[in-house]
């Protein structure tokens, strides 16, 4: 059993333990499937908080975790420290270098909006909901990704408090390996509490998509998959095979039923984006059509993704190639009477993603040509137990692919059980065992083992010593 709480650790926000006011509130995220009981929970203001909560955890012997929104919580979790980062919440754009400092809680919709009245938009998912910095820190394939590649390949700094409980600006200069592990690893190396993250100049896209029935939904897979060989970079786009839920805030069309949702994001003008779907309106006829001109500040509308908490338990493969054959398959083991409560999604990557960045970064698998994501639905509070389940069934899905499965997206591990094969999988074979190199250097005693974790491994040589850390620059990490 832990210790009584101390009365001060010297963090401004609120230190709370189990049967404490406000403890279950804290603990509030969009991810409802699984439970999670810390031994003390942060209410992080800023940085002086996030160290004081690293030195409690070290002090006692505790795993340390951080959560933003709650969107991916790896599963259920009891004991440890959970520091959440609500209350540090805030973006400066800087325009003329179109660089954004991001603090920790900050979800992508306040980028968005802050960055757009520049004329600006950031490598933004299809949620505004979801925490920026977590998506980032795991590689982050975004709306615009065939077009400007991974947003972790945008950090250009991080201010990050490391095991040693100190606060480190990290860049390319002053630690080369840490922010090539920060850059796709996630949370593995420390309590990242801004990003500094390069902007793109994208005011406005053609964006939508286009809804199929579900007679319709082997042939818009079908001329899907032979669409994307031809498609240029400036189009990023998707389909969704899914059974809708028979709610109000569904379109009526397709309200109750299944259907192919194709998701598509043009970085060109409308003329060219109307010019590049025309193949796609002519797969037969759809029930819907939001194809359109926007700003990027809307584009939220493409997914239309639930904005409210809810369950789920998401696992994913990347895949080197997919044949349409194969993709036709998965109707079959998805869709009305497979018994499989489920949404499936399958990704067009290459274009910018394939590409190494000047900079070198963690982020594994660029040679990717597709992703496919399987999402079940759960009922609140279901666990570990019934996602396990759940994942036996998506392994039926993936095993269709066989030797064409190059690994996982880490992004996209929503909930638990996640195996160490899983983890693994995440990285190519040698970024996966330098990390592990890096987390004995950096964290050898695993404080940060509470999301994805990556396990410490034997240093190897030659790696760059931890630098000194500057200064604590204040609670808000503004430097």
């Amino acid at each position: 059993m832990p210790a009584p709480l101390p009365v001060d650790i010297g963090a401004q926000g609120p230190v709370l333990g189990p049967g404490s006011a406000g403890y279950e509130d804290e603990l509030a995220a969009h991810q409802l499937g699984f439970g999670q009981r810390p031994d003390v929970v942060v209410g992080a203001t800023g940085p002086g908080d996030v160290r004081a909560a690293v030195r409690l955890a070290v002090g006692r012997g505790l795993p340390l975790a951080v959560q933003s929104t709650g969107h991916g919580l790896p599963g259920d979790r009891t004991g440890g420290v959970l520091v959440t980062t609500a209350r540090m919440r805030g973006v400066e754009v800087d325009p003329g270098s179109r660089i954004a400092r991001i603090r920790a809680g900050t979800p992508w919709g306040d980028v968005i909006r802050a960055a757009g009245l520049h004329g600006l938009a950031p490598l933004s998912g299809s949620t505004f909901g979801v925490g920026a910095i977590g998506y980032t820190l795991e590689g982050g394939i975004g709306l615009l990704a065939r077009t400007y590649g991974f947003a972790a390949d945008r950090v250009t700094a991080a201010e990050v408090v490391t095991a040693d409980g100190e606060l480190r600006h990290v860049t390319a200069g002053s630690d080369p390996d840490l922010f090539w592990a920060l850059r796709g690893a996630g949370g593995n190396f420390g309590v990242v509490t801004s990003l500094d993250l390069e902007l793109v100049r994208q005011p406005r896209i053609y964006g939508g998509g286009l809804y199929f029935a579900e007679r319709y939904v082997p042939d818009a897979l079908r001329s899907w998959l032979e669409w994307t060989a031809g498609v240029g970079e400036e189009t990023t786009s998707s389909i969704g095979l899914v059974a809708f839920p028979d709610k109000p805030a569904v379109p009526a069309p397709v309200r109750g039923r299944y259907a192919a949702h194709i998701r598509i994001a043009h970085t060109g003008g409308p003329s060219d984006g109307a010019a590049a779907v025309a193949p796609l309106r002519s797969i037969g006829p759809y029930v819907l059509d939001t194809l359109t001109e926007m700003p990027y500040t809307a584009s939220d509308s493409i997914y239309r993704d639930p904005p409210g908490p809810m369950a789920y338990y998401g696992t994913n493969v990347l895949l080197d190639g997919l044949d349409a054959a194969t993709a036709g398959r998965i109707p079959e083991l998805t869709g009305p009477g497979s018994g499989l409560n489920c949404i499936v999604q399958i990704s067009h990557l290459g274009g910018a993603l394939a590409r190494r960045p000047a900079v070198p970064s963690a982020v594994g698998h660029r040679d990717a040509r597709f992703l496919v994501r399987v999402l079940s639905r759960l009922a609140p509070g279901a666990g570990e137990a019934v996602a396990g389940a759940e994942r036996a069934r998506h392994e039926r899905v993936y095993a269709l692919f066989g030797d064409r499965v190059l690994g996982i997206a880490p992004n996209f591990l929503l909930g638990g059980p996640v195996t160490a094969g899983q983890l693994r999988a995440c990285y190519d074979a040698a970024d996966h065992e330098r990390l592990t190199a890096l987390k004995a250097v950096y964290d050898p005693g695993n404080l940060f083992r509470g999301y994805h974790p990556i396990p410490p491994g034997p240093a190897r040589r030659p790696l760059t010593r931890p630098r000194p850390a500057p200064a604590d620059p204040g609670p808000s990490g503004a430097r």
